[in-house]
């Protein structure tokens, strides 16, 4: 839709009066709601510009072109609003970027100390005075004001990708604690990260409907995994004991923000489920802290309203705390109420059990998991077969796991294929080749070579099933490939010395398919019947 454009001297004007009655934080929002398109029905009327603004409520501004100090809005605030600021950045756009306009009339209206109109502005301008640098000492709510601050207005365009906001914010927040003491610096850092998850979040749900949203979602996955492993880098770098110990204070802040972010269920390219068992993970020596949480997770779950992906979320994250206290039955019990179950979800656990080596609770997790990785994507499911191939290693039986991967076919057939050549299971192979109805020129020469060398009697029924389902394609092409295979058998027959067995099994053949003139031809080309 096109904007309206209003003649040059009138934007001259306004620009002019709106430092005369806006606060800087008032206007600030109104760019907001113009920067999310909540400016609609833009229309002039006389000297007067009408336009509708949808906030919580849809509200009415009219703007006075030549007398603006009579400019108002539907809306019950006391003064210039929000969505007069908003309506005048929709009409400033065709001119250039209203973030830019932003900027200049919020330092012309600073300069000018004009009067505060709430004790509520006083304190936020005054909190934004202090937000220059983050404190040492103060919480890690407020070192989130202070990154709020430094990014606010950074949104997702050509000129700034997600990568941009990354690279940035990794760039420019971890300086300001250089000369903090290590152990609040620790923390500071991974608040950095759990402040990017937040922004690369909100983003995601900025750009969902955009035209570019396929682009934007890519970048946003990319770097939330860029993040997820940043801060399991940092937290890997702190001895949690002796942090607690030292900062009890900023790790239960930590905490429970941690409880806000992770838990709403929202879609998202964040795995905030991931993040907030992997701390938890941490601290499983705070025993009054998790007791906590504990008792807050069980009164959310009491709700009644919830939706059944913050449902499902409440209860894996219940759940963790079984596992963390030794109780994987429990945690088992509860894990079988969640409404979508996801494989993903649990590697956390069966990567920590295979990096401890503790195999019997790998195939504890392996056995619950195996009713819901039928249905996992191919990642996971190609994942949960390493990890029960790593485990069978360290087992005195293979028998469990051949099970599996039969009773996963045909999903695992790749993985169960390669397990039997390994083992050289050969009849094994074969009988799976035979009962996908694999063609032998599907496969790869050295597999077939291995069998044939060990007992190139088990490759007949393969040659012989696949010859006889290329003739029964019934066209010229197929014939082809099925004397391909015949040649092929012929040699077998050869090798094994079963030659009248041979002549035997290409006459009883011809015979068989005796209308099929194009194949009897074929079969006099290779010599094999007059």
């Amino acid at each position: 839709m096109l904007k309206l454009q209003i003649p040059k001297n009138r934007m001259n004007y306004l620009i002019k009066q709106i430092p005369l009655h806006f606060d800087a934080v008032v206007l600030e929002q109104g760019w907001e709601y113009y920067h999310k398109g909540r400016v609609t029905e833009v229309d002039l009327k006389g000297t007067s510009i009408q336009a509708t603004v949808a906030g919580k409520k849809v509200h009415t501004t009219t703007l006075n072109l030549e007398n603006f100090s009579t400019s108002e809005c539907s809306c019950s605030y006391d003064g210039f609003c929000k969505h007069i600021g908003a309506t005048f950045f929709s009409l400033y756009a065709p001119y250039g970027r209203p973030e830019l306009v932003l900027q200049q009339l919020k330092q012309q209206i600073n300069t000018r100390k004009k009067p505060i109109r709430s004790a509520l502005l006083a304190q936020e301008r005054k909190a934004a005075a202090q937000a220059n640098v983050p404190m040492e000492e103060t919480m890690p709510i407020d070192w989130h004001r202070f990154f709020e601050g430094k990014f606010h207005g950074f949104s997702i365009s050509h000129q700034h990708s997600i990568e941009t906001f990354y690279d940035s914010a990794l760039e420019s927040l971890p300086p300001f604690a250089a000369n903090w003491k290590r152990t609040t610096r620790e923390i500071y850092l991974c608040h950095i990260v759990l402040f990017m998850m937040r922004k690369i979040e909100q983003f995601y749900q900025e750009t969902k409907s955009s035209y570019l949203s396929f682009y934007h979602e890519n970048g946003c996955k990319i770097a939330a995994k860029n993040c997820e492993d940043k801060l399991v880098e940092f937290v890997d770098r702190i001895d949690i004991p002796a942090s607690f110990l030292a900062e009890p204070k900023h790790w239960l802040a930590t905490l429970k923000m941690l409880g806000e972010f992770a838990l709403q269920g929202k879609d998202s390219p964040i795995d905030w489920l991931f993040v907030y068992r992997f701390i938890w993970w941490k601290l499983t020596a705070q025993a009054g802290a998790q007791k906590e949480e504990i008792q807050r997770l069980d009164t959310l779950l009491a709700k009644k309203e919830l939706t059944a992906r913050k449902k499902d979320t409440l209860i894996a994250a219940r759940a963790h705390f079984d596992i963390i206290q030794g109780d994987t039955d429990s945690a088992f019990e509860r894990l079988g109420q969640l409404a979508q179950p996801s494989s993903k979800d649990y590697f956390l656990y069966l990567n920590h059990y295979y990096n401890q080596k503790q195999w019997d609770l790998m195939l504890v997790w392996l056995r619950f998991l195996f009713k819901s990785i039928a249905n996992a994507n191919h990642d996971d499911f190609r994942t949960f077969c390493q990890f029960w191939l790593d485990t069978t290693k360290h087992l005195d039986s293979d028998s469990e796991w051949v099970q599996v991967m039969e009773t996963l076919l045909p999903r695992s057939y790749y993985y169960y294929t390669a397990y039997l050549l390994q083992t050289k299971r050969y009849r094994q192979w074969v009988d799976l080749q035979l009962a996908n109805r694999i063609s032998p020129l599907s496969l790869y020469g050295m597999e077939l070579k291995a069998i044939e060398e060990h007992d190139a009697a088990l490759l007949l029924p393969l040659y012989h099933q696949a010859a006889e389902r290329a003739v029964l394609e019934k066209n010229r092409a197929s014939y082809k490939t099925a004397v391909r295979l015949l040649k092929k058998l012929h040699n077998l027959y050869k090798q094994l010395g079963q030659d009248d067995r041979w002549e035997h099994y290409v006459y009883r053949l011809a015979d068989k398919f005796s209308r099929l003139r194009a194949f009897q031809e074929e079969l006099k080309k290779g010599k094999w019947i007059r």
